[in-house]
């Protein structure tokens, strides 16, 4: 079975397990980042923590699952940056400043409406990053819902210096999509530092980062499909 085969897999185990515990809301994990029941309290979980207190800087994935994540981030005066859908736009990040807008800018369409869209060009660096996940390992291998976007903005960050040692990544999760096995990964893949979930914290261990977009993993029609990888790729050529 080759990667993509095997993180399918996980993907179906997962997603099926979580329905039959009645583990997201609305029903129906299949697809998704899941939004499951509990998220809220893994939120509140996350800020409990010394190295979210301290976090000036958040970028966050625009899933449901994470929306009390992003909810506290602006309610506590933190700069967040969130990810528009699909990052179909040339600036693929909504710029969120809790001084501009409210904490209901924390959802994606609501964002659309009222923050401006920015490129990492203009970014700061990013103390947090909270992903969204379908499973994670304890290592913090972790699989996403296929379409491979997290593992792009984080290759946009890297290569303009925004995310490095300074930078936690974090995935607030259910625990029935923390796995025992050891998942796969890709040489394009990142690892997460911190697994919270409503009943725990696994901290990881360290692990290499992607220094930047790994252009040969990507196809001809995904780079024409995301504005900012088909402008660098024209820079490149």
């Amino acid at each position: 079975m080759d990667v993509d085969d095997a993180k399918r897999a996980v993907r179906e185990r997962v997603w099926a397990a979580l329905d039959q515990a009645d583990a997201v809301a609305p029903p129906g994990a299949a697809g998704h980042i899941p939004s499951f029941v509990g998220a809220d309290l893994a939120s509140r979980r996350l800020e409990e923590l010394d190295i979210w207190r301290q976090a000036a800087v958040v970028k966050a994935n625009p899933d449901k699952a994470q929306l009390p994540v992003r909810e506290a981030a602006l309610r506590e005066q933190k700069l967040l940056y969130m990810a528009a859908p699909r990052i179909a736009t040339p600036e693929p990040f909504y710029l969120l400043d809790p001084a501009k807008v409210g904490v209901d800018a924390a959802v994606s369409k609501r964002a659309a409406e009222v923050a401006p869209t920015v490129g990492p060009a203009t970014m700061q660096p990013v103390d947090i990053v909270v992903c969204g996940t379908v499973a994670v390992d304890r290592r913090g291998v972790r699989i996403g819902k296929g379409a491979g976007f997290s593992d792009i903005e984080m290759g946009l960050l890297a290569e303009v210096g925004l995310l490095g040692p300074h930078t936690t990544i974090v995935t607030t999760v259910h625990q029935l999509q923390v796995v025992d096995d050891e998942l796969p990964e890709t040489e394009h893949d990142f690892r997460v530092d911190l697994i919270v979930t409503p009943d725990e914290v696994i901290r990881c261990e360290p692990s290499p980062r992607p220094p930047g977009i790994i252009w040969e993993h990507l196809s001809a029609e995904k780079v024409r499909s995301i504005p900012v990888l088909a402008a660098q790729q024209e820079q490149r050529a």
